[in-house]
This record gives structure tokens, C-alpha cells and sequence, in this order.
């Protein structure tokens, strides 16, 4: 798990007041992924344990959502620079810097944990990992939210038809991300990774942002067994 990473903390080092610029106010015209967040939060509440990760957190802004929505949140990311960025955008929350894989978490502690298309640039192969480790830190009942491109044949360009028609439509899609390559994933396959680490998947939405490649929003919410 090197080498991507590398290349990944590298090029959203690269962008760090960019990316912060543009996705400050994306939620705003997110309607439905905000809905996600605050289901996510109530059930997180619910569960008696506030503590919450906001795992890949970026610029911070998800993670201050978090708090305004009642949670004990903190931000972990790859980045160097978008740990800066956030504590100095978020100076009364904690960030810190951490590999997915690693999460700087003791067993079983968190309430919640949030992974806000977090993942989209892992490997396939390593995917269940990253899913293990995030179980790991969760207390048994504590929720996850996965959110992530989703690959939708019928609506997808035509490089990504192709490559969805000779896999059966079945497996993840490798794409170049604006930033650095990422994958899109078929929902149930998504789902069955969270079921493999030990997460039970209860909703799911999947919505379209017509975006150029075709690819839906998911947003898959689990609980920990």
C-alpha cells in the first residue's frame, strides 16, 4: 500500500486551497447527500457514542458538519497539506494525519465513522483492508458511511460501457479522477465488502449528478456487528 498512496498525498498536496475553495460550499446544492449526513448523525447519536471519524476529511468542512450535527467528530487524512488546511480553517476541532489502513484508534471506540468518497482512489485488492481497519475502530452497533462513485451501465460514457459491458458490469472501474486515478464501484459489490468486514448494509442511495462520466453518487450506510 506505498506507492498509490504516495502519489496520492502528493497531488492533493498539490491542490489543497483549490480543492478547499471548491468543495467549501458543494453540500449546499447536495440536498440528498446532506439528508445521507444527517441520517448518518442521528443514528450515530442514538447509539450513545458521539465519537466519530472523518476519515479522508480533506479541507475539514465534512467533519464540521459533523459537529454542527451533535457529534464528537475529528478529521484523519493522508495529506499533510489538507491537515494544515483544516485545523487553520476548524481551529476548535481535531485533525490529524493518518493512513487509512492505520487509523490512529484504539479497538472498538468510535460511535461513527465517516468515509466521504475517501476510498475512491484505492486499489481494488486493498479495498477490504482499508474496510477491516475501519470495523476495527468501530464499537459493535457504531455506523459507517460510504459514499463513492457508482458504475451505472445504461448511463455511463462510452470508454466506461465498454469496459462495464466485458466485465459483466460487475467489477470496479479504473477512471482518471481529475486529481489522481480513481475507481467507481458497482453498489452491490461495494456492499458485499462491508458485509465481509462485518458490517450489516441497511440503506443505500444511489442519485444521479450528471456528471460527465456517467457515474451515480452511493452512499451505502452500514452498521457495525
Amino acid at each position: 500500500m506505498g506507492e498509490h498512496q504516495d502519489e496520492t498525498r502528493a497531488a492533493y498536496d498539490g491542490i489543497v486551497e483549490l480543492y478547499a475553495s471548491l468543495f467549501a460550499d458543494r453540500l449546499e446544492a447536495q440536498p440528498l447527500t446532506r439528508a445521507m449526513l444527517g441520517t448518518f448523525a442521528e443514528l450515530v447519536r442514538g447509539t450513545g457514542n458521539l465519537r466519530a471519524a472523518d476519515v479522508g476529511c480533506g479541507p475539514g468542512h465534512m467533519t464540521a458538519m459533523l459537529h454542527d450535527l451533535g457529534l464528537d467528530a475529528f478529521g484523519l487524512d493522508l495529506s499533510p497539506g489538507m491537515v494544515d488546511h483544516a485545523r487553520r480553517a476548524h481551529p476548535a476541532l481535531r485533525f490529524e494525519e493518518a493512513r487509512m489502513e492505520a487509523l490512529p484508534v484504539e479497538d472498538a471506540t468510535l460511535g461513527g465513522v465517516l468515509a466521504h468518497y475517501s476510498m475512491i482512489h484505492t486499489p481494488p485488492g486493498e479495498l477490504p483492508a482499508l474496510l477491516a481497519e475501519q470495523a476495527r475502530v468501530l464499537a459493535p452497533g457504531g455506523l459507517i458511511l460510504c459514499s463513492f462513485f457508482a458504475t451505472a451501465t445504461a448511463t455511463v460514457t462510452a470508454t466506461v460501457t465498454a469496459t462495464a459491458t466485458a466485465t459483466g458490469g460487475s467489477e470496479p472501474i479504473r477512471f482518471d479522477h481529475k486529481v489522481t486515478p480513481a475507481y467507481s464501484w458497482p453498489a452491490d459489490r461495494f456492499a458485499e465488502l462491508l458485509t465481509r468486514a462485518g458490517f450489516v448494509t441497511f440503506a443505500r442511495l444511489l442519485h444521479d449528478p450528471a456528471s460527465e462520466r456517467g457515474f451515480l453518487d452511493a452512499h451505502l450506510l452500514a452498521r457495525r456487528r
